[in-house]
């Protein structure tokens, strides 16, 4: 009877996961995208109780005042670095562990950063027990992404940033793309940033909302999370 209760729900998120899928393509172009996360199991990076919720379209709380964001916001930032397959990329907020795995099915590499050293610990397990071993994760403090790897062809932010981080743009190589949240502390323009010879240009890609960047020249924390 276990057994069964248990196919019933792994049958119940495959479901809901094709269904998340053709979602996702009204809006998303790149089929390599929607391949990764088809591949990526979303629960495996949730609390036990709210694995049932994996393939609704939100975002959904991982503590610490953190989320995994909404399977849509994956995808638009995901498809707007335009992997190739050999790309070294910078993830600045690990979080739950969720955009690093999609990152790991199209790069050949991932650095990922995280300031809260219980989430980072709590991420390294699940990447590693599903084998995502291109993934190397660090405990940040107070820097602001990983100066010590650059430059990336790529950058992913998954918190909301005031303005555009020099510090990240230094960190890019040129020619180099990153995405990130940029506006208030509680509504975001998502901003496509390119790393030019003489400075960056940027796109502005849509309304979005996440948690603040804490950092220095970004936000400062309101609650003592750590």
């Amino acid at each position: 009877m276990v057994g069964e209760l248990r196919a019933f729900r792994e049958y119940r998120l495959q479901v809901a996961k094709a269904q998340l899928i053709d979602e996702l393509r009204r809006e998303i172009r790149d089929e390599r995208v929607l391949a990764a996360i088809a591949r990526v199991p979303r629960e495996a990076f949730l609390p036990e109780e709210m694995r049932h919720l994996a393939y609704e379209n939100r975002p959904l709380p991982i503590g610490g005042g953190q989320t995994i964001s909404q399977p849509t916001i994956v995808a638009l930032m995901t498809e707007a670095l335009q992997l190739g397959g050999s790309e070294r990329v910078l993830e600045v907020g690990t979080g739950s562990g969720y955009q690093a795995a999609i990152l790991a099915e199209l790069a050949r590499e991932v650095v990922s950063v995280e300031r809260l050293p219980r989430l980072a610990a709590q991420a390294e397990g699940r990447l590693r027990r599903l084998g995502y071993n291109n993934v190397r994760l660090f405990v940040s403090g107070d820097a602001l992404g990983w100066p010590a790897e650059a430059p990336y062809d790529a950058t992913i932010v998954t918190a909301g940033a005031p303005s555009v981080p020099q510090e990240l743009v230094e960190q890019l190589a040129v020619g180099g793309r990153m995405i990130i949240p940029v506006g208030g502390r509680d509504l975001q323009e998502l901003t496509l940033v390119r790393r030019t010879n003489d400075g960056f240009t940027t796109e502005k890609r849509g309304p979005c909302r996440f948690v603040p960047l804490i950092a220095p020249g970004a936000w400062q924390p309101e609650d003592p999370f750590d």
